[in-house]
C-alpha cells in the first residue's frame, strides 16, 4: 500500500484545513478495500485492454515499488508494459531521485518509441506533473492518485512526516510551479473525499479541455488497491492518442463513482 505524501505549495487560494482525526482512523479501512480488490478480480477483467505501451508507476511518501505491485500486476493484465520507479523509498525530491525519474521516462520512451503514461500515487503524483510539464514530447497520458496538487503546504497530515524524511519544508513553491499547471496531455486526477491524509480539495484538476476529475469511495493508503480505482484507470489509459473522451462514471453509477462536481 502507498504510505501519505506531502510536498504542496502556499497558493492564493484559502486554507484547507488537513482531514480530522476520524479520517484517518477511517483509513484502516484499507485491508478491506484490498480484499474487495481480490474478490472483485474477474469482473475488473471488463475493464478496456491496452495496446501495450509503457506506463511508469510512481509511489507514495515512504513507499517502494512494492506498494504499487498490485497496481502493476492489473496493468500489465490489462495489456500495458508497467514499470516501477526502482529507485528504493520514495524520501521526498532528495539528490538523484528527480534525475532517476528523468532517466527512466526517456529510456522507456526511447526503448517503445512511444509516448509514457504516468501514474503517481500521493507524492507520486506531484513527481509525475513535474515530468509531463518538463517533458511533454514523451507523456501520453497523466493519471494522479490523491495527490496535492494544489493548495496550502499543511492541508495533509503527513508534511511532517515529509519533512522528516526529506529534510526539506514542505513548503517548495519553486517546485510547484512545475506541478500545479496543467499538463497539455491528457490528465485525470482520482480522489476521495473521505481520504484521511491529504485534503480532497487539494487533489482537484483545475478545469480543462483534457483535464478531469474523478470521484471514488476510498482510503487515501488503499487508493492504489481499490477496485474503482484500477477499473478507472485501465480505463483512462486505454485512451487512443489523440481520440480522448471524459470518463464516463454512469456506466456504474454514483455509488462507486460519486459526482465529483456536487457541492
Amino acid at each position: 500500500m502507498s504510505n501519505p505524501s506531502s510536498i504542496a505549495a502556499d497558493s492564493h487560494d484559502s486554507v484547507v484545513p488537513p482531514p480530522s482525526h476520524l479520517l484517518m482512523l477511517a483509513e484502516g479501512r484499507v485491508f478491506w478495500e484490498a480484499g474487495a480488490t481480490i474478490a472483485m478480480w474477474p469482473w475488473l477483467q471488463l475493464a478496456p485492454r491496452g495496446d501495450g505501451h509503457p506506463v511508469l508507476v510512481l509511489p507514495g511518501l515512504v513507499a517502494s515499488d512494492a506498494s504499487t505491485r498490485l497496481l502493476r500486476r492489473y496493468l500489465k493484465g490489462r495489456g500495458y508494459d508497467a514499470h516501477g520507479w526502482g529507485l528504493g523509498r520514495n524520501f521526498g525530491p532528495r539528490e538523484g531521485v528527480e534525475a532517476g525519474m528523468e532517466r527512466l521516462l526517456h529510456e522507456l520512451n526511447e526503448r517503445h518509441g512511444r509516448k509514457v503514461s504516468l501514474v503517481g500515487w500521493s507524492l507520486g503524483g506531484i513527481y509525475a506533473r513535474m515530468l509531463a510539464n518538463r517533458h511533454p514530447d514523451r507523456v501520453r497520458n497523466v493519471v494522479t492518485l490523491g495527490s496535492p496538487l494544489r493548495g496550502h503546504a499543511q492541508s495533509t497530515n503527513a508534511w511532517r512526516v515529509y519533512e522528516l524524511v526529506s529534510g526539506r519544508s514542505s513548503r517548495d513553491p519553486d517546485r510547484m510551479r512545475m506541478v500545479t499547471p496543467l499538463p497539455e496531455m491528457p490528465t485525470t486526477s482520482i480522489f476521495s473525499r473521505s481520504d484521511g491524509v491529504v485534503a480532497w480539495q487539494c487533489s482537484l484538476n483545475d478545469p480543462g479541455p483534457q483535464a478531469e476529475n474523478i470521484e471514488v469511495l476510498a482510503s487515501h493508503i488503499g487508493l492504489g488497491a481499490h477496485p474503482a480505482v484500477l477499473y478507472a484507470l485501465a480505463d483512462r489509459l486505454a485512451q487512443p492518442e489523440g481520440g480522448w473522451a471524459p470518463f464516463d462514471s454512469k456506466l456504474l453509477g454514483p455509488l462507486v463513482y460519486p459526482d465529483p462536481t456536487r457541492a
